[in-house]
């Protein structure tokens, strides 16, 4: 590939002009400046880049390939290989769909549209062979993780530390009537979770003690690329924790219903983030390839 430099000349204005101004002299700001830019062709001694050439040639994309020293390793243990670890968040509920509080109660669940959410997320990974799958047993990521999972023989496997936080008496409250019921307790949980507490217990706190165990349980297992399906604040969680982020960060990641986010661990078992709530296959018949 060849590249040229040219000069390109724009119109500078080192101050704003007055409409008095414009009027008493409207060519009085002509000053110029060169910015420069770049033209390349796909010309060059060497011949065309092709298709074969881009995929040897993995330097143009930064060599993300490895990586060292990433984050503060999960598990303080070492793998035979690498890991990755695609997670999913449940699809639509009965309580999403109210505007209910959620948390740990068992419920809520799948709604006619949460299954089709669920079918665009099998269809979407077909080509994906997973060594296991691991869901929360709560129903509606349960039924998620069952319709995903249908058709494949390899284990699917529920587990305890997946689970929702508890959010005590707040669960099945209407979110509008949980803000005047409870004003105290509901802005804390929206507003500066990881300080939300009810007796003494800070449920958030909690969740990221939770979302370490869970890691350990899905990194130890056997395999190497995993599917994990789950609920939004512990997705949070798991990111999180991933990335050596504390509870105070909960809510600068977000997750849709049905999006999905994968990871890859080095053998050390330090994360590196490859993608964040991915939702193409939500809008259209995408397949994600491995």
């Amino acid at each position: 590939m060849v590249c040229e430099a040219l000069s390109l000349t724009i119109p500078f204005f080192s101050n704003i002009p007055s409409k008095k101004d414009v009027k008493l002299a409207p060519k009085s700001y002509g000053l110029c400046r060169s910015s420069p830019r770049i033209r390349c062709s796909s010309s060059s001694a060497e011949g065309p880049v092709t298709a074969d050439k881009l995929e040897d040639d993995y330097s143009l994309t930064g060599t993300a390939y490895d990586f060292e020293r990433a984050t503060i390793s999960l598990t303080r243990g070492s793998f035979s290989s690498p890991k990755k670890v695609t997670i999913v968040r449940h699809g639509l509920s009965s309580w999403n769909e109210e505007g209910r509080v959620q948390g740990s109660s068992n419920l809520s669940v799948l709604t006619e549209a949460g299954i089709k959410q669920a079918e665009r997320c099998r269809q979407a990974l077909a080509n994906t062979h997973f060594d296991q799958c691991f869901s929360s047993p709560i129903s509606r990521a349960k039924t998620t993780a069952e319709v995903l999972w249908q058709e494949r023989e390899e284990p699917l496997v529920f587990l305890d530390s997946l689970k929702e936080a508890h959010l005590f008496f707040l669960e099945g409250m209407k979110n509008v009537d949980a803000k005047v019921i409870y004003p105290k307790e509901y802005t804390t949980w929206r507003e500066d979770p990881a300080n939300f507490y009810v007796n003494g217990v800070y449920p958030l706190r909690k969740l990221w003690v939770t979302a370490r165990e869970s890691w350990r349980e899905i990194l130890f297992s056997p395999g190497e690329n995993f599917l994990v399906v789950t609920h939004k604040s512990m997705l949070r969680a798991l990111i999180c924790t991933a990335l050596g982020l504390p509870p105070e960060r909960f809510r600068s990641i977000d997750v849709n219903n049905g999006g999905m986010s994968t990871f890859v661990f080095n053998k050390r078992g330090e994360a590196m983030l490859q993608s964040l709530n991915m939702t193409a296959h939500m809008y259209s018949d995408h397949v994600y390839i491995s």
